[in-house]
């Protein structure tokens, strides 16, 4: 019989834990005076009380390794129930948001998407910001130990390729979780505490270049202002680009790097791929803005650089409404979010190494067909790749496509036009942030979108940051049945 218990038992102290985070816009909001304290006070009493119970009641059912079907339980139940108490200040607070509304937002923050329902930022009490950045530094973290520990253990979208690049402590699920959380910890940490330090270098007071830190290095994009990243313009600009390629690069690279392997960084494949990917992108994108708009060179690459960068991490900050850049880069921005960033970083989307498995794959069969009675084996960095690897990867290629269009089409349903149903589809389940068009683009936000359209982005938020396939897979009879 199926136990659940210890699945209940760490998502428990999970929620327990989040609870406790809510003492800090608690004493944000005491030391800026107006009054929204007693909402996190309650809020934070009700998460932890809820979460210590549940582990409590289940600790008695704790065991040393997790069996492959709670494994992928915990992997969807932790984000599922982390954003059901995370709406709660959302709903009690100043926002005084409808649940439906809270409970995108708490999931736009957890899973980094960046999507927003809330207008009025700029008024907001500092706690409820403060809040909206602790959500996406604390989904950053955590999906950082998913794409590391649990995924590669769950052989989900190929992510099995990583499985034991830098820690050796296979079928121990939770040991493994433990002992890799204490390594990218304090690298998350240090890479959010220079961020800040050089935010406030650009002219940030303390409490913005602290939430924005935040956003920045979890590529989440949650802003302070309705603007956007367009309040801060100039230097600004260039230390979030910095950072948001910073962590859209593989953190085991940095735990290896401290480990003594200098250049093990920039010897990774992944890595050279995604920057030299951006390089390119911002050189087209300020070619085109300089032959079409009176743009100063300087800003031109400016613009392009932190928006392509933006985007293509899936921060989804906006300095500009690219919306007025033309029909061919706004169908390159939609394109160049379903790219994403580096495997076991805080970027999302398709992930460059399923890309470059793919044109291994597709350079094979053209070999093969030149010489059908060759053998040739695709390989990655240098090792050969194994037929599980590849049809892996193939599957996941056709459910991203496949949920796609599925979300789309159910988008439509609500009522939405085309181009806002595919680019909110694509934006959800790519964890992007801002869609296209008037509705849902850099300028605009999904607060006008009716409560059916919010919870089907929800759950493509929610799918999208767990590779699809860890999702999927709960739904099926014969993963019950094994």
């Amino acid at each position: 019989m199926f136990d659940v218990r210890p699945v209940a038992y760490v998502i428990g102290l999970l929620v327990a834990c989040l609870g406790g985070t809510m003492l800090l816009p608690l004493v944000v909001d005491l030391a800026e005076g107006r009054g929204q304290w007693p909402v996190f006070l309650e809020c934070a009493s009700i998460t932890i009380l809820a979460g210590g119970l549940t582990a409590l009641s289940c600790a008695n059912a704790v065991k040393e390794g997790l069996t492959l079907q709670q494994t992928f339980l915990l992997t969807t139940g932790v984000w599922v129930a982390l954003p059901v108490f995370g709406a709660l200040p959302f709903v009690l607070g100043a926002t005084d948001a409808s649940y439906t509304d809270a409970f995108f937002e708490a999931m736009s923050g957890l899973t980094t998407t960046g999507s927003t329902v809330i207008s009025g930022l700029d008024d907001l009490p500092k706690g409820l910001l403060l809040w909206r950045g602790l959500l996406q530094w604390l989904g950053g973290i955590g999906i950082i130990v998913v794409a590391m520990v649990f995924l590669p253990e769950l052989r989900v979208g190929g992510m099995q390729i990583f499985r034991s690049e830098a820690f050796d402590t296979m079928g121990k699920i939770l040991p493994r979780a433990t002992q890799i959380s204490a390594s990218i910890s304090s690298i998350y940490i240090s890479l959010t505490l220079f961020c800040t330090i050089f935010y406030l270098f650009c002219g940030m007071n303390a409490f913005d270049a602290t939430v924005h830190a935040m956003t920045t290095v979890s590529t989440g994009g949650f802003a302070n202002y309705d603007a956007s990243f367009a309040t801060f313009t100039g230097p600004a600009e260039y230390v979030a680009t910095v950072f948001m390629v910073l962590a859209a690069l593989p953190f085991v690279r940095y735990v290896q790097m401290v480990a003594g392997h200098r250049f093990v960084l920039f010897s990774d494949s992944q890595v050279v791929t995604f920057v030299t990917i951006i390089g390119v992108l911002v050189v087209v994108t300020a070619f085109v803005l300089l032959s079409i708009f009176p743009h100063h060179p300087e800003q031109a690459v400016r613009e392009a650089l932190f928006n392509i960068t933006s985007i293509m991490t899936g921060t989804g900050y906006a300095s500009v409404d690219y919306m007025t850049w033309g029909p061919f880069l706004i169908a390159m921005f939609f394109f160049i979010g379903l790219i994403g960033g580096c495997a076991g970083s805080t970027a999302c989307s398709v992930k460059i190494f399923r890309y470059q498995l793919l044109f291994a794959s597709i350079r094979i069969q053209l070999r093969r067909i030149r010489a059908p009675h060759g053998v040739f084996v695709p390989r990655y960095e240098g090792r050969p790749v194994g037929q599980d690897v590849m049809s892996s990867v193939m599957s996941f290629f056709v459910f991203f496509v496949v949920t796609l269009g599925v979300l789309s089409v159910a988008l439509s349903l609500t009522g939405l036009d085309f181009i806002t149903s595919v680019s909110g589809a694509a934006t959800a389940i790519a964890n992007i942030g801002p869609g296209l068009g008037d509705k849902i683009g850099p300028t605009g936000n999904f607060a006008g979108l009716s409560d059916t359209a919010k919870w089907i982005l929800s759950f493509a938020m929610l799918v999208g940051r767990l590779e699809l396939l860890a999702v999927f897979a709960l739904f099926t009879i014969g993963f019950w049945r094994a």
